[in-house]
């Protein structure tokens, strides 16, 4: 049986795609069209991203295994709707800030402990490490993995310095109750071994 085709969507205004939520939202409420997306089956993923992406684990140990060295929260907008924190962020490398990740997420609070909600708020660390150092009960659910056309503002997210397709998922992070504790849509810079 053929792989199914791609779905390519070329926005020309704000929308609402459920497979790129939240980074929908904050296109929306930037009122900026979506840049080209195109949903992929994980097979065809090109490695090195197919290792960095196609998996049921939390990004933020995966980016730092695959680099060899810790990663660092830079926050570049946020809201808070009632129990919802909204961010879209770039994670960076420790040693030299190198970009290794362009992201926006949706946490549900409520569903997390005060020193957990305090960490998130702080800004500090990725939830990656801030749900494995207050040893939180969670798995991750992708539910779409996608190839992006970088538009000026991914760009200049990820400092680089022409349009690039680039590779990421839309994940879901589950407790153990299989209440959503976060939707994240995970966008990856090309790597040394992609350039």
């Amino acid at each position: 049986m053929p792989a199914p085709a791609s779905t390519e969507f070329q926005v020309s205004s704000p929308q609402v795609l459920p497979f790129i939520h939240p980074l929908d939202d904050f296109y929306a409420q930037a009122r900026l069209p979506l840049p080209l997306i195109e949903r992929v089956p994980g097979q065809d993923v090109p490695q090195p991203y197919r290792r960095l992406l196609v998996h049921e684990e939390d990004m933020t140990p995966t980016l730092e295994a695959f680099y060899g060295q810790s990663v660092h929260l830079h926050v570049l907008r946020r809201q808070q709707r009632g129990d919802y924190y909204f961010r879209e962020v770039v994670l960076v490398l420790e040693d030299d800030a190198t970009p290794v990740e362009f992201g926006a997420i949706k946490i549900n609070l409520s569903l997390l402990s005060p020193s957990v909600r305090r960490g998130i708020l702080e800004e500090h660390l990725p939830l990656g490490h801030i749900l494995a150092d207050c040893s939180v009960t969670h798995h991750c659910h992708p539910k779409a993995y996608l190839r992006v056309q970088t538009d000026s503002f991914i760009q200049g997210a990820l400092r680089l310095s022409s349009t690039r397709w680039l590779y990421g998922r839309r994940n879901t992070l589950v407790n153990a109750q299989e209440s959503s504790l976060a939707e994240v849509v995970e966008i990856l810079p090309p790597t040394p071994q992609t350039d």
